[in-house]
């Protein structure tokens, strides 16, 4: 949506959204969430979500030059003017408690300007997901498909915007990750609580794993 002498301003949004086969696999949630947020002049345009959608069904599909399974980046200015790119996809480096929650502690700084955090904190405990927003909050990609999918395994769900305060506190000492819209689910490798804890937040990883080699085929 630029010409030759388009220029984009200051960054007021950043996406990155996970990339497999050229597809973005929660492109549906995305979008839904992208609907929800908000820039300082209000909500995204209907013109915008439109095209990030097309964009995507069909500019980046057939993209050669695209990264297959990257990350996909949209950057918004304060005019309302977007870019995309692709680039190559990092796993984290660190995925410790602390980390997980220093990035937690980033994406509400994030929410606070925009309405959704791209990534959150969760703990699961006594056969319990706690989700680190609160309850009335709108959930990026990543945290509804976790909730959905605890939800058909009967799990319980709760959210809790406090959740880093009890984690540090000692009050929540379940298996800790980061549900994230760029990373999916990222498993604590110091925080993982009882074997039935571990095993839910291991579910939660392999669907959004089988998620993205689902795009690939």
């Amino acid at each position: 949506m630029a010409d030759e002498d388009f220029s984009l301003g200051e960054p007021a949004l950043v996406c990155r959204w996970r990339l497999a086969g050229r597809h973005v696999p929660m492109l549906n949630r995305h979008m839904r969430a992208l609907s929800q947020r908000h820039l300082q002049d209000g909500p995204i345009s209907a013109n915008m979500l439109s095209w990030v959608k097309q964009h995507i069904e069909w500019a980046l599909a057939e993209d050669a030059t695209a990264v297959a399974d990257g990350v996909l980046m949209l950057v918004i200015d304060e005019a309302g003017q977007a870019v995309m790119s692709t680039g190559a996809y990092a796993p984290l480096a660190d995925a410790t408690a602390d980390a997980l929650m220093v990035r937690a502690a980033n994406a509400r700084v994030e929410a606070d300007r925009t309405g959704i955090a791209p990534e959150v904190l969760c703990s699961v405990a006594n056969g319990v997901l706690t989700v680190g927003i609160s309850s009335e909050a709108n959930p990026c990609a990543a945290v509804s498909l976790a909730e959905q999918l605890a939800q058909t395994r009967g799990v319980r769900v709760e959210r809790d915007p406090a959740l880093s305060y009890r984690v540090v506190g000692g009050l929540d000492a379940g298996a800790v990750a980061l549900l994230s819209d760029e990373h999916g689910a990222v498993a604590s490798i110091d925080r993982v609580g009882t074997a039935a804890d571990a095993e839910l937040i291991a579910f939660l990883v392999s669907a959004f794993d089988k998620l993205r080699d689902s795009a690939r085929r």
